[in-house]
């Protein structure tokens, strides 16, 4: 492995593992390939853009003219995939976009990989492939039982993966990461709304009674788990990915305020959205075993995720104040004005 294509690689955990990447392998040259949709911000790369050992290519998966003139002109021997429509809500509205991206897209992409003879392909997928488990954790092994059409295209895609990995030998490895948090995320997702909804004095809409579980996970630790998958993952094998960090949605949300010095007046519970899974849990024995683990505890994580929100304004308010601003009307409008 030398020239690896990462497709989202402008996303949020997509150019955390650039950067994680071009840090821990020094030879390695990095090629991001990426739509731009609404999450995809090459601000995200901006402190990678002069390293000669990245590269940048705008493009979507799906079209695979564009796909092979990138893996052919850079000489690409192994592809990373984080490209892939990811938030629940946004599937529950517009599911169609989802089975583009997360379903064809995967079907191009492994095609081109066939048909140039790629040594490896990584599929990064979720742990909300497998639906909600009351107690226990979820092993490789488990049925998959999607319960939402964002999950229910990442578990296409996966089972894609392994259809070529069973049909044609390709080399393919599969991660399912756990509720992931950190530098650089879009603040549909819970951790960065909340942070910069606190930040701003508005109110926290949180789901139901906020008693969901989920296990949370540090996005550099997802990048060294992906990479020991990568590295040393048996071909055709799918690891899971969690932080061991299960915490209750309302828990999650006071320690947020908390570290802001903001009142838990600001939470503002509304109403559920549709198939809510209730927890999710991971047993992650079988990556553990290739030698990654998780670095430093939960609360020490959120402080720094919570102090760099803080620190980076820049990046976050024009997201907030663009395309941002119509998406949380029509997800939140109506819910905060029932709340």
């Amino acid at each position: 492995m030398k020239n690896i294509l990462v497709t989202g690689g402008a996303g949020f955990i997509g150019s955390n593992f650039v950067r994680y990447l071009l840090r821990q392998h020094p030879d390695y040259h990095v090629v991001v390939f990426d739509k731009l949709t609404y999450a995809g911000n090459v601000k995200n790369l901006l402190d990678v853009h002069d390293d000669p050992r990245y590269t940048f290519v705008r493009g979507d998966i799906a079209d695979k003219h564009m796909l092979a003139d990138t893996l052919r002109a850079h000489q690409v021997d192994t592809i990373v995939n984080f490209a892939a429509e990811s938030h629940v809500d946004r599937s529950i509205l517009e599911p169609d976009a989802f089975i583009h991206t997360d379903v064809v897209g995967t079907y191009v992409l492994l095609e081109a990989a066939r048909q140039f003879g790629l040594e490896r392909v990584l599929q990064v997928s979720t742990d909300e492939v497998y639906g909600s488990i009351p107690v226990g954790f979820f092993k490789e092994g488990d049925p998959l039982e999607p319960n939402s059409p964002y999950s229910a295209s990442k578990a296409g895609g996966e089972l894609m993966v392994r259809a070529y990995h069973e049909t044609y030998g390709l080399n393919t490895v599969v991660t399912r990461g756990s509720n992931t948090f950190g530098p650089y995320q879009y603040p549909e997702k819970v951790a960065p709304l909340f942070i910069t909804n606190a930040i701003e004095g508005e109110p926290l809409p949180l789901y139901g009674d906020g008693m969901q579980v989920r296990d949370w996970l540090y996005v550099e630790d997802h990048c060294a788990g992906i990479d020991t998958a990568l590295h040393r993952g048996a071909p055709g094998e799918i690891y899971n990915l969690g932080g061991g960090n299960e915490r209750h949605n309302i828990q999650v949300t006071k320690l947020i305020l908390q570290l802001l010095g903001k009142p838990e007046t600001l939470i503002r519970p509304v109403a559920d959205r549709p198939g809510h899974d209730r927890r999710y849990a991971l047993d992650c024995a079988k990556l553990k075993a290739l030698g990654w683990a998780p670095t430093k505890d939960f609360e020490t994580r959120l402080a720094e995720t919570v102090a760099w929100y803080q620190q980076n304004d820049w990046w976050w308010r024009p997201i907030k104040s663009g395309e941002f601003k119509a998406y949380y009307r029509q997800q939140y409008g109506e819910r905060l004005a029932a709340g």
